[in-house]
C-alpha cells in the first residue's frame, strides 16, 4: 500500500507536466506573443493583485465546527478559507499560524465517508458481518443500525452495536451497497444525525483539514511573480493562493482562480487580450476535455452519487443529463453540498434523493424564477473572450460546450483559460520552487 502510494504521489507532477504540455502543444497562437507575454506577467509582483473584497482575507480558527464553517462560506459566498491554528499567539511564521484551507471538496470527502459508514452498518446483518467487533462504529454507523437516541449521538461501543444487531435492530442484508444508497435507504435519521446532530456539531475544521487534503496550503511571497502564481493556479492544479508578506504574520491576500480569470475580463480592451480573445477556442486548444472524458450525473441519480463522482474524479462540478446522447439539462457544483448542509430538513421528506429533486428543491427555497437555472453552455464555435466573460460576469468555474442539440462535447473549467495565456520558461520551476515546495505539491 505504502509503495502504491509513493508512486502515486511521485506521478503527481508528471500529470501536471502532460496536461500543460498538450494545452501548449494545441495552441495556435504566435509564439513571439506568449513568450511576451509571459515576460510581462514575469515582471508584475503579487503584491500588485487586487485585494479580496473587503480587503481582508476571511480566516477560519480550526476549532470551528463544520457547520459554522460551512455558514462563512455561504455567507460570504467564497470557496475556500486558511485556517488558522488556535494557539498560533504571536508567531510570524506562517508555519505556526496556518493549518491549511478548508474548502467544499474536504467538506465533500467527509460527508461521503460519513455515508460509506452507513453502507457498511445497513449491509450487514451481525456485528462481525459489519466488522464491528473491531471497534466501535460511530454515531452515523448507530444509526444505520436503528439506534436513533441520545447513545447514538455520542456513539456506540462495539459491545452495544453487537448487542443491537442481536435484538433484531440491524437493517436488511443489501440495503445498501454503497453511500450514496445507505444515505437514501437511511433517509431522514441519515440527514438528521449526520447534518443536523452530530458528528455536524462537533466535528471541527481542523480535524477536516488535516484528513480531507485536496490541495496543499502553498503561500507565496508579496514580491514573487504573477507568472509563477497563474502557472500554480494553472499547471499545477491550485485553486487558490494565499500571498503572505515575510515578517507579518497574517495573509495578505488570497488569490484565486477565479479572482484571476475577473482580472483577464477587466483587461478588455488592452491589445494583448483582444488579440488572444478574438481566436476560436479550437485555437486554444479547448475543450481539452473531450466528450467522451466529460464526466457527467444523469438527472435520476442519487444527490450523494453526484458528489461522488466529484470526489472520484477530482472536480469541482457536473453537468447534470438525461438520455444517451447526455442533453445537458443542469449543472452541479461541489459547492451546493452547502444547500444539504445548511438546510437539511428540506430535503428528509424525499423517499429517493435524486439529482433532479435535489436542484428543484434548492430552486423553490431561493430567490429566483421558481425553475432550475439554464446550465452555462457554449458552442465549440465561441471565442476565447465569449468565454472569459461569461465565467467572469456569471461567477460560475465552468462551461460546459455543446452542440446544436445541447449535448455535451466538451467541458473548459478556469484552469484551462488561465492555462491559454501563460506558458512555462524553461527550468522556471526549478529556479523558482523550492524542493519542500516540490514535495507540497506532490502531496
Amino acid at each position: 500500500m505504502a509503495g502504491k502510494q509513493k508512486v502515486t504521489r511521485s506521478s503527481e507532477l508528471s500529470s501536471c507536466d502532460s496536461y500543460f504540455e498538450n494545452i501548449q502543444c494545441r495552441k495556435k497562437l504566435p509564439f513571439s506573443l506568449q513568450e511576451t507575454l509571459t515576460a510581462a506577467f514575469a515582471e508584475i509582483p503579487a503584491s500588485s493583485f487586487p485585494p479580496v473584497p473587503g480587503g481582508k482575507v476571511i480566516e477560519i480558527l480550526e476549532d470551528t465546527s463544520v457547520a459554522d464553517a460551512v455558514r462563512i462560506l455561504s455567507e460570504r459566498n467564497i470557496m475556500a478559507a486558511p485556517v488558522k491554528k488556535v494557539d498560533a499567539g504571536n508567531s510570524s511564521d506562517w508555519r505556526d499560524r496556518y493549518l491549511g484551507i478548508i474548502d467544499y471538496s474536504a467538506i465533500v470527502l467527509w460527508v461521503l465517508e460519513g455515508a460509506e459508514l452507513a453502507a457498511v452498518a445497513l449491509s450487514a446483518t451481525s456485528a462481525a458481518a459489519a466488522g464491528i467487533g473491531t471497534g466501535a462504529v460511530g454515531a452515523l454507523g448507530a444509526v444505520a443500525l436503528g439506534v436513533t437516541g441520545p447513545i447514538a449521538v455520542a456513539g456506540l461501543t462495539a459491545a452495544a452495536v453487537g448487542a443491537a444487531v442481536a435484538g433484531g435492530v440491524a437493517a436488511e442484508k443489501g440495503a445498501g451497497k454503497d453511500g450514496s444508497t445507505a444515505a437514501d435507504n437511511l433517509g431522514q435519521d441519515f440527514y438528521k444525525v449526520l447534518l443536523q446532530e452530530e458528528p455536524f456539531k462537533s466535528t471541527t475544521v481542523g480535524s477536516i483539514v488535516k484528513s480531507y487534503r485536496w490541495s496543499p496550503f502553498l503561500p507565496v511571497a508579496t514580491n514573487s511573480s504573477m507568472l509563477s502564481i497563474l502557472l500554480l493556479l494553472s499547471k499545477y492544479r491550485l485553486r487558490n493562493v494565499p500571498v503572505i508578506e515575510p515578517g507579518k504574520p497574517d495573509i495578505q491576500n488570497f488569490i484565486t482562480q477565479s479572482a484571476i480569470v475577473q482580472g483577464l475580463e477587466g483587461c478588455k480592451g488592452r491589445d494583448w487580450f483582444d488579440c488572444i480573445a478574438a481566436h476560436p477556442i479550437s485555437n486554444v486548444g479547448l475543450p481539452f476535455v473531450s466528450a467522451d472524458e466529460v464526466v457527467s450525473v444523469q438527472s435520476d441519480e442519487l444527490i450523494l452519487e453526484a458528489f461522488k463522482k466529484m470526489k472520484d474524479n477530482e472536480i469541482g462540478g457536473l453537468p447534470v443529463v438525461e438520455g444517451p446522447n447526455k442533453k445537458i439539462v443542469g449543472n452541479l457544483s461541489i459547492r451546493d453540498i452547502r444547500y444539504l448542509l445548511l438546510k437539511p430538513e428540506l430535503f428528509s421528506s424525499f423517499r429517493q434523493h435524486t439529482v433532479m429533486d435535489f436542484m428543484n428543491t434548492v430552486v423553490s427555497t431561493t430567490e429566483g424564477t421558481g425553475r432550475v437555472t439554464p446550465p452555462i453552455t457554449c458552442k465549440p464555435d465561441a471565442t476565447l473572450g465569449s468565454l472569459v466573460h461569461a465565467l467572469a460576469s456569471k461567477s460560475v468555474h465552468r462551461i460546459h460546450v455543446v452542440n446544436q442539440s445541447e449535448e455535451v462535447v466538451g467541458v473548459i473549467t478556469l484552469r484551462d483559460v488561465i492555462s491559454c495565456f501563460v506558458y512555462e520558461p524553461p527550468n522556471h520551476f526549478d529556479s523558482y520552487f523550492s524542493f519542500s515546495t516540490k514535495e507540497m505539491l506532490n502531496d
